[in-house]
């Protein structure tokens, strides 16, 4: 068997790099669904019985495929190092299908943000009015937690009495500056462009890393051919 020349080399390494980096992007989608689903912002959507499904499916979609990312870029990482071509064309196999998953998702995701935020804010009033209407404990709560993780208060941003104990407590003068409840969810939402780079960083990643293991690969079972 015949050792890997020095351009192969490179490949091999340049392929360990890309696998490490693909790593990281997976690291970084975990770690954006877990802030979505964990933080005090948007956590309070994941609890009712009618949370947006819209919404939490999402960031579940993106825990889990952030968990996988991690997977597969562990497993090119070490098919680079040992010279695997088994386990590099799973790893490659692998890489294609999450890229396709991935460019699916981000286009419904951008096709989808309005109705995404539709969607929550709908369930947010709805919350609201029945609230209103029957003062149950149970939509208070629901209420309080939505109201306190977005820092606002009612569907207009001002204070109502039979509503008030699901505000986030203020001063007096800052109750007449509060915002309504349906923008705060709009501008959370507007920072979703952040997430549609991290997915182009990541399906550019994707790309090369699929590249460099076929041509590391083909490389690798020359190099055993050879006698």
């Amino acid at each position: 068997m015949a050792a890997l020349s020095g351009g192969e080399m490179c490949v091999k390494y340049l392929m360990f790099a890309f696998n490490l980096v693909f790593w990281l992007a997976g690291t970084a989608v975990l770690a954006i669904g877990l802030w979505l689903r964990f933080d005090p912002k948007t956590s309070s959507l994941f609890q009712g019985e009618n949370s947006p499904v819209v919404f939490y499916t999402g960031v579940y979609v993106m825990i889990s495929a952030g968990a996988l990312m991690m997977v597969v870029g562990f497993l090119g990482c070490c098919g680079a190092i040992q010279e695997s071509p088994c386990m590099l064309g799973l790893f490659f196999f692998c890489l294609l299908i999450i890229f396709a998953i991935e460019v699916a998702a981000g286009i419904w995701g951008f096709s989808n943000q309005s109705k995404v935020v539709d969607d929550i804010t709908t369930f947010y009033m709805e919350t609201y009015n029945n609230y209103q209407a029957t003062g149950d404990v149970r939509l208070r709560d629901s209420l309080r937690l939505i109201q306190t993780g977005l820092n606002c208060c009612g569907p207009t941003g001002t204070v109502v009495d039979s509503a008030k104990d699901t505000c986030p407590s203020k001063e007096l003068l800052d109750e007449f500056i509060t915002k309504s409840c349906p923008d705060a969810i709009d501008e959370v939402f507007d920072s979703m462009h952040i997430i549609g780079g991290v997915g182009i960083t990541v399906g550019v990643v994707m790309v090369f890393g699929m590249i460099f293991s076929m041509l590391l690969c083909c490389a690798i079972r020359k190099s055993r051919e050879v006698v």
